[in-house]
């Protein structure tokens, strides 16, 4: 993966099977994410589901800077903290559920939205669509009961520190009120998967 700076990426990735065992899994997964990701990046939006992720992101000058590994020269921060996360989260679901190999079937995909966000509601879309994933998947009745998703952070019902909602708000140009708005209408999923 090759981030540039002060771009939006949606990074995504799918399990062969289960990702998620327990509650304390996907918590786990957080705290990564809190750790490697967070500090060195805006994330706009994510979602947690039993078999896959999504990480809505905004890069910064940190992200793209360029770190010294052996195996690896000159790669990027966040796609270093991105293979960590996978691979530190791969290897404690291994130990706990007594398996091997990998947990994730393909390379993470981080997809570039700036050549995109031109287009009419696209970054709204991509946002909106990620909350989204858990109902049309049928794990809930209402996007707001699903609660490994950035959305409880957005509808005041969680004061989670992993979203930059105001960055959010200023870039989707609305006010926190429109956004909840906007979160009921259903994103039509073909319609983004293909903008992506």
């Amino acid at each position: 993966m090759y981030f540039e700076p002060d771009n939006t990426y949606h990074i995504y990735n799918r399990s062969n099977e289960q990702a998620f065992f327990n509650r304390e899994n996907y918590f786990y997964f957080l705290k990564k994410i809190n750790i490697l990701i967070r500090p060195n990046a805006d994330i706009l939006s994510w979602c947690l589901m039993p078999n896959h992720f999504h990480i809505l992101l905004v890069t910064n000058e940190s992200s793209c800077s360029l770190i010294e590994e052996l195996h690896r020269p000159n790669v990027q921060l966040l796609s270093k903290n991105i293979g960590t996360l996978l691979s530190s989260y791969t290897r404690a679901i291994n130990k706990q559920e007594n398996r091997k190999g990998r947990l994730f079937s393909h390379n993470t995909q981080a997809k570039c939205l700036n050549d995109k966000i031109d287009n009419e509601g696209f970054l709204s879309n991509c946002l909106h669509y990620i909350h989204q994933n858990p109902l049309r998947a049928g794990l809930c009745n209402c996007i707001s009961d699903y609660e490994f998703s950035s959305y409880l952070d957005y509808c005041g019902n969680r004061r989670g520190k992993l979203v930059n909602k105001e960055l959010a708000y200023e870039m989707l140009g609305v006010s926190a009120d429109e956004f909840k708005q906007h979160s009921e209408v259903l994103i039509n999923e073909a319609k983004v998967k293909e903008m992506l």
